[in-house]
């Protein structure tokens, strides 16, 4: 008859143990894996050694409700006697309560077969949790998922409630470590068991083997679909300087800075953040590798590709400052299109010594268009063109030959620099100073802040350099000198310099001639200030004159003669005379001076006058050219 009515589940100790599952996990770290195993259930350890030690009563038994009363359920499992149950005890696994009715089949356990009262003691709550076991068994063996609620923050991990209490270890939350695991409390989720030891009541779980499950899934299917030229959909999964990665799904793909905007990208986090949902691009794909590059700003059309029509050059257009450097500004007139203008470009008369001078970052500026590289993408952009070039208008207000009036703004020593409009300079060369005077330094003739007339010899409108002369103000004395002096006529001057080769002499008009150092007397002369001083004055006879290259050569030698003081039987042929004039000219042309500044040699020629002033018989010193006029 008790056959009859009773449907058994072993529970007792089936001592396999490859039932048991107790080997250990080799993903976990030592902690995880200290806690895996200290890891239990108590009450389901005890009732699962109850039903190991005794066959009879620690097993499941099919019953029928025969009654139900306020608080308790009777159930005949077809005993001698009845048992109760607690009317709590029945409830679905979500806690609600479960109705239940006189006549319905259920599983209880067995825990006695007669109390002190003579009833059989039983649980519907205990047979649930044993159900609840073997039913996780099954779903361990056969790799399963098994779904569980997160209820609280352990040591190593979390405790999560799939039936019954089982351990969820840091490192097995997620793909990648969770710094905050509490955020996941309250949470259902879907993992698998990978450790379980049915004796001891300790279950392992993992949430990355279904994440890395279904990563490989979709990382499988990604790769079948993808191809160049396809656009996708995305995940932002991480952002660095250079680009975004880009989840695919399984598979990762990089955005790169310079393929997300055809505009300025100074960083891409400006634009995204972890988590967001893009649609990109597929620029390459190494299937071999498993590679994939990405492109955002591909979705729309290249800007470039009209620009020819939009900014031609020549034509006016407006721009927002969007990046200053040493050397320029870069303007952005779309999205995708930015210009340069160059800080040579920013003003034509100020000195900018930087374009943050000018301009400032977000500033909205008018600008002409000077160059288009298509090719290069590079547009060329002036500020200064905006206004009329003050330089043309200079040109057209002063023609050379005009006599102009400025002041003396800058000394150098190669020549000075005049100011004749603001930010209109002029470079008077040191060699335009004086027709007669060797200027050494031009602070010989002017003074800084002093205010000076010259003469406009040339201006480059193109280049920006105006070359002025202030001996152009004065008659040359050079011209015509042959009409005054000839070879052959005595002359009185005065020693104004002397050299190694000779003597300098000034004679009317403020003219110089060379009075060589073999020209000086009939006797050996080692040295001219042995016998002659600056200041002193002599009568000499011109045996030379170059009136082409400003050049006279001197002779007292010649002049003794004449005057018959010369010494007996040591008389000179006249071409001897000159022979030995032109000599020395080649001597003093010859003779080094000293070194030109380097500023001074990259002066223009423009900056110089055509005939440069080189006193007569004056040894020619190399005349350095002006550097360039900013």
């Amino acid at each position: 008859m008790v056959e009859e009515h009773i449907h058994t589940q072993t529970v007792a100790d089936q001592s396999e143990e490859d039932k048991e599952k107790t080997e250990e996990y080799t993903g976990l770290s030592s902690e995880e894996q200290e806690s895996a195993d200290s890891f239990r259930d108590p009450e389901m350890v005890a009732l699962l050694e109850r039903s190991f030690a005794n066959v009879e009563e620690g097993r499941i038994v099919r019953g029928t409700v025969v009654q139900i009363h306020d608080s308790d359920v009777l159930v005949d499992i077809g005993y001698k006697s009845e048992g109760t149950i607690p009317l709590r005890e029945f409830k679905t696994p979500n806690g609600e309560p479960l109705e239940v009715n006189v006549g319905d089949q259920i599983d209880v356990f067995l825990e006695n077969t007669e109390d002190e009262n003579g009833l059989v003691v039983l649980s519907k709550e205990k047979a649930d949790r044993i159900q609840i076991w073997e039913d996780i068994t099954k779903a361990y063996e056969d790799g399963r998922v098994v779904e569980g609620k997160v209820c609280e923050r352990i040591k190593g991990g979390l405790s999560v409630d799939i039936g019954v209490k089982a351990f969820l270890p840091g490192s097995q939350v997620d793909l990648r470590p969770i710094r905050n695991l509490e955020t996941l409390i309250g949470e259902t989720i879907r993992t698998k068991i990978i450790k379980l030891n049915r004796r001891r009541g300790n279950i392992v779980l993992s949430r990355r083997a279904i994440l890395e499950e279904e990563r490989e899934s979709a990382r499988q299917e990604t790769l079948a679909n993808l191809e160049e030229g396809k656009v996708v959909n995305g995940v932002v999964k991480n952002i660095t300087d250079y680009g975004v990665f880009i989840d695919l799904g399984g598979i990762d793909g990089l955005l790169h800075i310079t393929d997300i905007s055809w505009g300025r990208v100074n960083h891409p986090s400006e634009l995204f953040q972890v988590g967001d949902e893009i649609e990109v691009v597929v620029l390459q794909f190494n299937q071999q590798e498993e590679k994939v590059s990405l492109g955002l700003k591909q979705k729309s059309a290249d800007p470039w590709e009209t620009v020819a029509e939009k900014y031609p050059v020549g034509s006016r257009v407006n721009g927002k400052v969007v990046s200053i450097t040493d050397y320029g500004a870069f303007v952005e007139l779309e999205t995708g299109i930015e210009g340069l203008v160059h800080i040579s470009e920013m003003s034509w008369t100020k000195r900018v010594k930087h374009p943050s001078k000018i301009v400032s970052m977000g500033d909205i500026v008018e600008a002409i268009v000077l160059d288009l590289d298509v090719n290069n993408r590079r547009i060329s952009l002036g500020l200064k063109q905006i206004e009329q070039n003050p330089w043309a208008v200079v040109a057209e207000k002063y023609p050379p030959g005009s006599i102009v009036t400025g002041v003396v703004r800058n000394l150098t020593d190669f020549g000075a620099f005049i100011e004749l409009e603001e930010g209109i300079d002029g470079l008077v060369h040191i060699s335009d100073m004086s027709w007669t005077t060797r200027v050494k330094h031009p602070s010989e003739v002017l003074k800084k802040g002093e205010q000076v007339q010259a003469v406009l010899l040339n201006i480059d409108v193109e280049h920006e350099r105006l070359s002025l002369g202030i001996k152009q103000l004065q008659t040359n004395p050079w011209e015509g000198i042959a009409n005054s002096i000839s070879v052959g006529d005595n002359v009185i001057g005065k020693v104004v310099r002397l050299t190694d080769f000779g003597a300098f002499i000034e004679l009317e008009n403020g003219i110089e001639g060379l009075l060589h150092v073999s020209e000086i007397s009939h006797q050996h002369v080692k040295k001219p200030e042995d016998v002659l001083a600056v200041g002193q004055e002599i009568t000499a006879k011109v045996i030379k004159l170059d009136e082409e290259n400003r050049r006279i050569g001197l002779s007292i030698k010649a002049y003794d003669e004449e005057m018959g003081k010369g010494a007996e039987g040591e008389t000179e042929p006249a071409e001897e005379k000159v022979e030995a004039t032109e000599t020395a000219e080649t001597e003093a042309a010859e003779t080094p001076v000293e070194e030109t500044p380097v500023a001074e040699q990259e002066q223009p020629e423009a900056a110089k006058p055509e005939e440069p002033a080189v006193d007569a018989e004056t040894p020619a010193e190399p005349e350095a050219e002006a550097p360039k006029q900013e």
